[in-house]
């Protein structure tokens, strides 16, 4: 399409087919295994607090963000390393994100496990896949695989994610 003489092309930004989060310090800020004492309840309120009723919470924006990419298309995942797979599957459960994840991979160990099981149960390519993660060994290890990797060291937020996309953008080449 020309108008003026210039000629306008629109390139569609190269999308994940999977984005993948890490949990712990990642989409909330403590280890579920080691900062907070199970089990959880939602009170009446709508709050999450463990055993002594400590509050237990998300990084601001995380509920909205993983609503919005979920309402959007995008297929996302959970990759944890945690030893305690259940305190963490039931604070996904407890904070209303069950909706939003489609592959889940809670257990510990090395996240190429996580991820080769992601990619088996998905039919992902592993270039298709954009991971968020507070640690920089497990960036290391799932990036050797061709994984998109942004380490969310103070947490999710709005910003992170867009980096996240734009890298993923910029690794696919457009």
């Amino acid at each position: 399409m020309c108008y003026t003489g210039i000629s306008y092309i629109f390139k569609k930004m190269a999308k994940p087919k999977l984005i993948v989060f890490d949990l712990d310090y990642t989409l909330w800020p403590f280890w579920v295994d080691t900062h907070v004492d199970p089990p959880f309840k939602k009170r009446s309120d709508g709050k999450v607090e463990d055993s002594r009723k400590k509050h237990v919470t998300f990084y601001p924006g995380v509920p909205a963000m993983l609503q919005r990419l979920h309402g959007e298309g995008y297929k996302l995942g959970i990759a944890s390393r945690t030893g305690t797979t259940k305190e963490a599957e039931d604070l996904v459960t407890l904070f209303d994100w069950d909706q939003y994840f489609h592959y889940r991979q809670i257990y510990p160990g090395c996240k190429i496990n996580h991820f080769k099981r992601f990619q088996f149960d998905s039919g992902v390519s592993f270039k298709d896949m954009l991971f968020f993660d507070d640690e920089y060994r497990n960036i290391k290890d799932v990036g050797s695989l061709g994984v998109t990797c942004i380490l969310a060291e103070n947490g999710m937020s709005e910003a992170m994610l867009k980096e996240g996309l734009d890298e993923f953008a910029a690794n696919r080449g457009s």
